[in-house]
């Protein structure tokens, strides 16, 4: 099963690399959502991985072009004149315009306080912390999400388990999920 449905990644989101890592890979194939987002997200994001998570640059620009290649119609343009309308905290005002001129219907963010109801109600427009949006593509089409999942394991040389203790530092509830489903038994307590 594949889905069309539009989100727009704030750079909060992009900057965690396994959460991104984990999304983008079921937005790629079978497509389960389309993933959106503006120049100016980008530059957030890369100012975070550079700035406050000592990434090198050459893999801060190897993973945006990555990201630019494989999902070119995810970039929003042309949502500026809307963020003076937006009502949510005013550093993320843009992240709602951009999500609203891109037809998002959804919001993924670990900032949900920026994004009050009151504010996104208007636009139809849902913030979602990327851990409910994982649990939501996980009931959509468990077996692409456990195939994106061992990939990752198996790209990292990693075992599923060391994956999912990486992601429930971000993620709980979706591990969680993911867990109580296969039956596995983890201490997720670290």
């Amino acid at each position: 099963m594949e889905a069309d449905f539009p989100v727009f990644l704030d750079a909060c989101v992009l900057a965690n690399h396994a959460v991104t890592d984990l999304l983008l890979r079921v937005a790629d194939g079978p497509r389960l959502f389309c993933p959106h987002w503006t120049e100016k997200v980008l530059e957030e994001t890369r100012r975070t991985l550079l700035a406050d998570l000592s990434w090198p640059q050459d893999l801060v620009d190897y993973r945006e072009s990555e990201m630019r290649q494989h999902f070119p119609e995810a970039m929003i343009s042309g949502f500026e004149p809307l963020i003076e309308r937006m009502t949510n905290s005013p550093e993320d005002r843009h992240v709602l315009a951009g999500a609203v001129w891109g037809n998002c219907g959804a919001l993924s963010t670990f900032n949900l306080r920026d994004f009050p109801e009151v504010a996104l109600a208007p636009w139809e427009v849902e913030a979602v912390h990327p851990g409910e949006l994982l649990c939501d593509l996980y009931d959509l089409n468990e077996s692409a999400v456990l195939a994106q999942l061992y990939g990752i394991a198996k790209d990292r040389n990693r075992t599923l388990a060391a994956v999912l203790t990486t992601l429930n530092r971000f993620v709980p509830n979706f591990v969680g999920e993911v867990t109580d489903r296969l039956g596995l038994e983890m201490d997720l307590s670290k």
